[in-house]
């Protein structure tokens, strides 16, 4: 064990979720916060208003996300979970703006990435303080049975995924764990992990970035062939196509690759979705 003790990672295993962890140092916080600063000066806004491509996948066109994706303190957490051989499979900006509406319905990570076996880690890095007052994450236990369950995609207004997708069937809900992370804190959580986040009600925005981590055994279920990045370990699987870390800033090499990325990405997302729904209406 590199990170964890054998208790937290009972408690990932019977729960689905642990935290906190420390990541970030005060210096890595800073520069991550001026790299999101750099990309939204140059796309002209806010990144959960710009096109949903730049919230996504940011590890394929800036080195400062690279960086973190290799996060020692992160990649130790993660590899007591799935091992040593580990992939970056997608990774998301989730900002909340001072006293916004966004929020994020219960859900599961995994019901429309198409991974088997479901092994997903997600690493949700705090880059601002996601305090319970500013909409942290909320968590309910699978207890030890992680299994995916019904969604359906809502169109829910100001929520922070984009389709408004939410579980539509009964699951026990009355004792949820409040994950709050100071910034620069990280938690833990399964692909198939139960989870929401109330709307941010202080005066910070709340940043926060999940990185979504598989071993390399594990593929995508599907006839899209997507990217990937080797963080840690060999790939001696070639289940997808890897991608290097960007050697320049959203440089042409570099947007070319998020581009298809995100196109791949996409592509798979829609084909899951449809499988989904198809799924759930004959079970």
């Amino acid at each position: 064990m590199k990170a964890l003790t054998a208790e937290q990672l009972a408690s990932y295993r019977h729960n689905g979720f642990v935290s906190p962890f420390p990541g970030l140092t005060p210096a890595e916080v800073e520069a991550c916060l001026a790299g999101v600063n750099r990309l939204e000066a140059e796309i002209g806004g806010p990144i959960a208003e710009g096109d949903p491509k730049w919230r996504s996948h940011g590890h394929a066109h800036s080195p400062w996300f690279a960086d973190l994706i290799r996060h020692p303190r992160i990649l130790d957490a993660v590899e007591d979970v799935i091992g040593p051989n580990i992939l970056v499979w997608t990774s998301t900006f989730f900002i909340k703006e001072p006293d916004s509406k966004t929020f994020a319905a219960w859900h599961q990570d995994g019901t429309y990435f198409g991974l088997t076996p479901n092994e997903q880690v997600c690493a949700w890095v705090a880059i601002t303080d996601a305090s319970r007052e500013a909409g942290c994450m909320e968590h309910v236990s699978f207890n030890g049975v992680p299994r995916q369950l019904s969604h359906a995609a809502l169109g829910l207004k100001h929520s922070i995924n984009r389709a408004g997708q939410t579980i539509t069937e009964d699951f026990d809900k009355s004792k949820p764990v409040a994950m709050a992370l100071r910034a620069g804190e990280f938690s833990l959580h399964h692909e198939f992990a139960i989870h929401r986040s109330a709307r941010n009600h202080a005066a910070h925005r709340r940043i926060g970035i999940g990185l979504n981590y598989i071993p390399t055994h594990v593929r995508v279920d599907g006839p899209v062939r997507c990217k990937a990045m080797l963080v840690r370990g060999e790939d001696t699987y070639g289940h997808f196509d890897l991608i290097e870390p960007p050697k320049a800033e959203r440089d042409a090499a570099a947007l070319a690759v998020h581009q298809s990325v995100s196109d791949q990405y996409r592509a798979n997302y829609n084909h899951q979705v449809k499988r989904h729904e198809a799924r759930f209406a004959t079970a």
